[in-house]
């Protein structure tokens, strides 16, 4: 069984940063392509940025040079840093192992002064 459990979401002032962490369960986590997604209100989930099991990443070109994707194997983790935060970034957040449909239970950072 699959856990996803993330954390490090707040509020925060613009031009701030936080870091997020999700931290998974599996024994072979090293080979799982993550993903972090975001959802705010009214608004379809979008998948902001990704990395595959060799450290590749990608990004939504929203977030592309203030975001940044990692993950540590030896922790069975990803984390998602994010910097020059705007109130456009106010969502609840998610990491996916993708591919499939294990999704963390999300966590809300809120941008705001």
């Amino acid at each position: 069984q699959v856990q996803l459990v993330e954390s490090g979401g707040g509020l925060v002032q613009p031009g701030g940063s936080l870091r997020l962490s999700c931290v998974a369960s599996g024994s072979i986590f090293s080979m799982w392509f993550m993903g972090w997604y975001r959802q705010a209100p009214g608004k379809q989930r979008e998948l902001v940025a990704q990395i595959t099991s060799d450290g590749h990443t990608n990004y939504a070109d929203s977030v592309k040079g203030r975001f940044t994707i990692s993950r540590d194997n030896a922790k069975n983790t990803v984390y998602l840093q994010m910097n020059s935060l705007k109130p456009e970034d106010t969502a609840v957040y998610y990491c996916r192992r993708l591919g499939t449909n294990y999704w963390g239970q999300g966590t809300q950072v809120t941008v705001s002064s």
